[in-house]
């Protein structure tokens, strides 16, 4: 299992048991609505999905789980993150439609699979069976998904804060190039190899022109001097396609 599975689960299974009060009050509805929104609706509301933003706040890892009250919005959200997935796995959130829908908008309930054991999923759910957070045996014909907060981290953080920088580097991961000079420009092929600087490009020039003429010139002979009036130019040849940096 993940971490973030880990963590969830280490804070859910001592609030196992746990059951509402009176007038549907309970202690993750009092708790989202002076925490997450400040609305006092939500302390009488269902809370299977409150107690999960609970749980996760409790762990620290409310902003790869999310924190809702509304299930349908949470799946959206998972969806959203590039995080939804129809395989069960420990750790994830599982998505329910009593009707059997397989829709998101049709989603009424969430829990969270504690393990996966041939056909059957075992999760631990708040609000069920009237007012308990209990432990639950379930198959998936009223699944409509599985939110996964291990790939909403994934994700969120990507290959380059995950790993170090000179791991990439050596693996080819990442591109080192040198410092350019202000007011300079870098011209590279398209495999980015022999860097040309254009600063270069004129005195290149001017010291071959420069050379041209002293070619020229001691070719000449003393008695017959005379002015070169041709112009220097270089071979024209295939033009390498190339990129700016």
């Amino acid at each position: 299992m993940d971490p973030i599975g880990d963590d969830l689960l280490r804070i859910m299974e001592p609030e196992l048991g746990y059951r509402e009060g009176p007038g549907l009050h309970s202690k993750f509805g009092e708790w989202y609505s002076l925490t997450v929104d400040q609305d006092a609706q939500y302390k009488t509301a269902p809370w299977c999905d409150m107690f999960i933003a609970w749980a996760a706040e409790q762990a620290g890892v409310e902003e790869f789980v999310g924190q809702f009250a509304w299930t349908p919005s949470h799946a959206r959200w998972f969806e959203t993150q590039g995080a939804w997935s129809q395989t069960p796995e420990a750790g994830a959130l599982i998505f329910f439609d009593w009707s059997g829908g397989k829709d998101i908008t049709g989603i009424d309930h969430v829990g969270i699979v504690e393990r996966v054991d041939g056909g059957t999923i075992h999760t631990i759910e708040g609000n069920v069976d009237g007012v308990w957070l209990k432990r639950k045996e379930r198959d998936e014909s009223k699944v409509v998904g599985y939110g996964l907060p291990r790939k909403v981290k994934e994700n969120l953080t990507g290959v380059t804060t995950g790993k170090d920088v000179s791991t990439l580097q050596a693996a080819g991961r990442i591109e080192v190039r040198p410092a350019l000079v202000p007011g300079s420009m870098i011209l590279t092929d398209y495999s980015g190899t022999s860097p040309l600087s254009l600063e270069v490009a004129p005195v290149a020039a001017l010291l071959t022109f420069i050379l041209g003429m002293t070619f020229i010139l001691s070719r000449l002979r003393p008695q017959r001097p005379h002015t070169s009036t041709g112009r220097h130019r270089r071979k024209r040849g295939r033009r390498e396609p190339y990129g700016l940096d």
